[in-house]
């Protein structure tokens, strides 16, 4: 029972999350054992602003600890975002911050977050993706902006 808050909350923030479509990996390291290591890439929608499609490139470890899920995947990763239909949603209306995606990279503790932020001065939407591990006192970060335009528009 008192696990019950806990899990309560992680399913709460697990639904407001976007998940992905894993879309294909390329192989980069050959190993002799287990899985070769490799990028993959997948793909999510916002879940709050329809007509916002974001792509995540990520490093995946292979050998014997990847193929069974012990490996720990590096803090690597890039996104682009991008308008792929009307924005239905109003953007004043939208927190300063929300997170819309976020996946595990190890076993334990670690994972990969994607944050929509909101630059109303330029009627953009501005998705970070940090890792949650820091490097050097810094997490990993990479971002990608989509300025919200009529579609259709040239």
């Amino acid at each position: 029972m008192k696990y019950f808050p806990a899990a309560t909350v992680f399913l709460m923030l697990s639904a407001w999350s976007a998940s992905a479509d894993d879309i294909a990996c390329v192989s980069t390291t050959f190993r002799i054992f287990g899985a070769n290591d490799k990028v993959c890439v997948s793909g999510f929608d916002d879940p709050k602003v329809p007509g916002v499609a974001c792509h995540i490139s990520q490093a995946r470890t292979g050998g014997l600890k990847g193929t069974f899920g012990l490996a720990e995947d590096p803090s690597m990763f890039s996104i682009a975002c991008r308008q792929v239909g009307p924005i239905s949603a109003d953007i004043s209306k939208l927190p300063d911050e929300d997170e819309v995606y976020s996946a595990s990279t190890s076993l334990f503790f670690k994972h990969t977050h994607v944050f929509r932020t909101v630059d109303r001065k330029r009627n953009t939407l501005v998705y970070v993706a940090i890792s949650d591990r820091l490097i050097e006192g810094s997490p990993y970060n990479a971002i990608s902006t989509v300025p919200v335009m009529p579609w259709g528009a040239h």
